[in-house]
């Protein structure tokens, strides 16, 4: 059975869809069957791996409503083991279509429960709130990513988020675990950067991925070409950091499945 994690932070502009697209694409490298689910209605990781959204007709919303089967929502895509379930604007409307289905919060869970057997791991990348969408993506995951950036607002929210995913907990999904927190946009040379890793660090430990992913031009650059890094620049520090950190994902899986 495949596991389900959830890229999410409701602060935009800290590297939630850069990491999904990066980690499924570098997970894909490792030999591992990768499907990533595009939750936001900005539809940036389905651009992110060559998919016009304009021209998108099926994908998430429909997986959503429930129109179609999962299976049926789904697109190949050029980077090696990596499918994608695509976004498009029409996903705002989910929310308040949603907003009168009964068990609206796990819309998304029922629909994924035939294709955990199908993939080695499921990402969903998360819209920048914390609406029904999202809760939607919580509830189906079995645990969660957080991407922080190191600069000044950095935890400015993390702890709005932390009691959101406390309530999905209780109400929702009890077995969601924190994955960890992982910290974005590093520059070694500006003082800022080193602070807010220090103060992560210091505050979150063991919940704190070791991988840090640097500030890289080459990983701004590579949406643009509709390639995940791993596919635009492979020697890049970006496609590195974010190889490293599919190997640190999956070497915290193979032992926590070890000991159940």
């Amino acid at each position: 059975m495949g596991k389900i994690v959830a890229i999410a932070n409701q602060k935009g502009g800290v590297g939630k869809t850069t990491t999904a697209v990066n980690l499924a694409a570098s997970l894909g490298v490792l030999e591992q069957k990768v499907l990533l689910i595009d939750a936001d209605p900005q539809a940036n990781s389905t651009s992110g791996l060559g998919y016009d959204p304009k021209v998108i007709e099926v994908g998430t919303y429909q997986a959503l409503e429930h129109t179609l089967p999962a299976i049926d929502c789904i697109q190949a895509t050029a980077t090696p083991n990596v499918d994608l379930m695509p976004s498009h604007l029409d996903l705002v409307a989910v929310e308040l279509e949603l907003v009168d289905k009964p068990n609206r919060e796990k819309m998304l869970k029922n629909a994924l429960s035939m294709l955990k057997k199908e993939y080695d791991y499921i990402i969903i990348d998360c819209a920048p709130s914390l609406g029904l969408i999202t809760v939607n993506a919580l509830s189906a995951a079995d645990s969660v990513i957080i991407p922080i950036q190191c600069e000044y607002f950095a935890l400015e929210g993390l702890g709005k988020l932390l009691n959101t995913i406390k309530s999905i907990q209780r109400l929702h999904n009890p077995d969601l675990s924190i994955e960890g927190l992982l910290l974005t946009m590093y520059d070694s040379r500006l003082r800022l950067s080193n602070q807010v890793v220090e103060e992560v660090q210091t505050h979150f430990q063991h919940i704190v991925f070791n991988t840090i992913i640097q500030r890289n031009v080459r990983l701004s650059e590579a949406p643009s070409y509709g390639e995940s890094i791993i596919m635009y620049d492979a020697a890049s520090t970006g496609a590195v950091n974010y190889l490293n950190l599919a190997r640190e994902f999956l070497d915290k899986n193979s032992k926590e499945h070890a000991i159940a």
